[in-house]
């Protein structure tokens, strides 16, 4: 039998999307649109690059960036406005493992909230698409996605917003999350985190703090 969650333990769970839930990766739509892996990697590092696409989920607009980036690499008007365009064929992914946790998060009670940094056009996929192809995602209360709300992870400010949305207190949540300078950012607003891993890992650390898991 699960243990039963005790006063001191969080009552509310709020999960990373990429990295944790799904394995976000721009590779899963490029493969579609390069016959040639290494040209694919060329575009992803010199053109479509982290670094642009990071600017998006600090509140950038995706649909000037595109134009912009076009603007800068004439002939791969079609490959750039794929990178939003089609940006939900890069989410196609789960971990099955972690769907399988927040399933079972869910039968025990647990209320559940995301937390991520990504474009805006993150979050009407998620309450609309994204639970055709991923039920789990269904389970999520509600959804904090940073290029939406003009802040993101590890800024203070988006940890309290993920609180106030929910209606719970930082002391209540434990927040798992992929990246550490964002699970550190959690714990510095007063919620309990999990740098996480692997979902072994995480399961084994959420049933330590007295979750059903």
């Amino acid at each position: 039998m699960p243990s039963k969650t005790s006063p001191s333990s969080p009552s509310v769970a709020v999960f990373d999307f990429g990295g944790v839930l799904i394995d976000w990766n721009p590779r899963h739509l490029y493969r579609k649109l390069f016959a040639d892996p290494a040209e694919m990697e060329r575009f992803l590092a010199e053109v479509a690059t982290r670094e642009w696409h990071s600017t998006q989920d600090h509140g950038g607009d995706p649909a000037e960036a595109t134009h912009r980036l076009q603007a800068m690499y004439p002939g791969k008007d079609e490959l750039i406005a794929a990178f939003y365009g089609r940006f939900n064929e890069m989410c196609e992914h789960a971990f099955p493992e972690m769907a399988s946790l927040v399933e079972r998060l869910h039968a025990g009670g647990t209320p559940l909230y995301l937390l991520s940094n990504a474009p805006n056009l993150l979050d009407p996929w998620l309450r609309g698409p994204a639970r055709q192809h991923h039920p789990f995602l269904g389970l999520f209360q509600d959804y904090v996605v940073s290029g939406l709300v003009g802040h993101s992870k590890p800024d203070p400010a988006i940890y309290e917003l993920t609180c106030r949305t929910g209606g719970f207190q930082p002391a209540d949540a434990v927040f798992i999350d992929d990246v550490l300078a964002n699970v550190e950012g959690a714990r510095a607003v007063g919620m309990r985190a999990i740098h996480h891993r692997s979902a072994t890992e995480t399961a084994a650390e959420l049933r330590t703090m007295g979750l059903a898991v």
